[in-house]
């Protein structure tokens, strides 16, 4: 599964939305389906580009996840490499391009959980569900320090003497004996 990253993050959300518009989307086209989609996000590369670029290897995503090499010099690769950069792992892109990972579809309610990998609508849901799912994942690692500590350490500070009424009276108690 995906590292929650704020760049993944990121992504998924501005692909969904750009899927909820008018754009151009056929799940047959490497470069205006699914992972084709979030591809142009990461990228900054038009669909045509990065269906040009796919079309160059036999298979869809998942087998171009696969037979995936980072030194090998293609283009694919490195556009996979780009996707795998802000927190994907090869698996995910299968998973996108199938809308199949089990953990993302647990989260869809159950009515609406038989999703149909090549219905905008359901890889808009899809996307929106497993950005909103790595968020939690990652902000359930920052911690911030407890209240109670941040009180406690102020309300310390507060009561500490310094050069106050009662420092000058323990000086003069200290100078009467």
């Amino acid at each position: 599964m995906a590292r929650p990253t704020p760049e993944l993050i990121d992504a998924l959300r501005t692909t969904a939305k750009r899927l909820r518009t008018d754009v151009q989307y056929y799940w047959s086209h490497q470069g205006s389906c699914n992972c084709g989609h979030l591809a142009q996000t990461i990228t900054k590369l038009s669909k045509v580009e990065i269906h040009s670029i796919a079309i160059e290897r036999h298979g869809d995503w998942d087998d171009h996840a696969e037979d995936y090499c980072p030194t090998s010099g293609h283009h694919l690769d490195s556009i996979i490499t780009q996707m795998l950069e802000i927190g994907l792992e090869r698996s995910d892109i299968g998973d996108l391009e199938r809308l199949s990972n089990t953990a993302i579809l647990l989260r869809i309610p159950p009515e609406l959980r038989a999703l149909q990998y090549n219905r905008r609508e359901d890889v808009v849901l899809y996307m929106e569900t497993w950005a909103a799912m790595l968020e939690e994942q990652l902000l359930a690692t920052i911690s911030l320090p407890l209240t109670e500590q941040f009180f406690n350490s102020q309300t310390a500070t507060e009561q500490a003497p310094t050069d106050s009424a009662s420092e000058r009276e323990y000086h003069a108690l200290e100078l009467a004996v």
